[in-house]
C-alpha cells in the first residue's frame, strides 16, 4: 500500500492528508445507515489505511457522536486531524437553514465539542455564511430541471 501523502496546512498549520476523510455518508445522505459498530469499524479501518484527516459536520445526523465513541473507544484523538462544520441545519419542514452569526457558531461549536467528547477541534469551519444566499453561489434552489 502506498503511503498517504501529506501537505502542510496554510503557512504554519499541521502536515495533514492531501485528502481528508469526509463522515457525511456515515451517518446520512447515502441510503441506509449500518449499525454504530459497523461504521466503528470504518473508522477502524481509515486510522489503519493511514487516513487521518477526518472531516464532519454538526448536520450530519450522528456522525459527531460516532466520532467522540471512536476516540472514546481508542484513544486515539491526538492522532486525528479533526475537522468540522457549522451553519447548515435541516429545518422542522425539512428545508435548509442557515446560520453564521456569532451567537449561533458559539452555540454551534460548544455542542461539537460536547458530541465529539474533546476539548478541541482542528479546524472548525463554515459550510455556508448566511450573509451569501445559494444563488449566489450559482445553486438553484427554486425548482429543477429533470429533462
Amino acid at each position: 500500500m502506498a503511503p498517504i501523502t501529506k501537505h502542510q496546512l496554510g503557512k504554519n498549520g499541521p502536515q495533514v492528508p492531501c485528502m481528508g476523510f469526509g463522515l457525511m455518508g456515515l451517518s446520512s445522505a447515502y441510503g441506509a445507515v449500518e449499525s454504530t459498530e459497523e461504521r466503528l469499524k470504518v473508522l477502524d479501518r481509515a486510522y489503519e489505511l493511514g487516513e487521518t484527516f477526518w472531516d464532519s459536520a454538526d448536520v450530519y445526523q450522528d456522525s459527531e457522536d460516532l466520532v467522540g465513541e471512536w476516540f472514546k473507544r481508542t484513544g486515539k484523538r491526538n492522532e486525528i486531524f479533526l475537522a468540522t462544520k457549522f451553519a447548515l441545519s435541516i429545518t422542522a419542514q425539512g428545508g435548509i437553514e442557515t446560520k453564521s452569526d456569532p451567537e449561533y457558531v458559539k452555540a454551534a461549536c460548544s455542542k461539537s465539542l460536547k458530541r465529539l467528547g474533546v476539548d478541541n477541534i482542528d479546524l472548525y469551519y463554515c459550510h455556508v455564511s448566511s450573509q451569501l444566499s445559494w444563488s449566489s453561489l450559482g445553486i438553484n434552489t427554486e425548482d429543477t430541471d429533470d429533462e
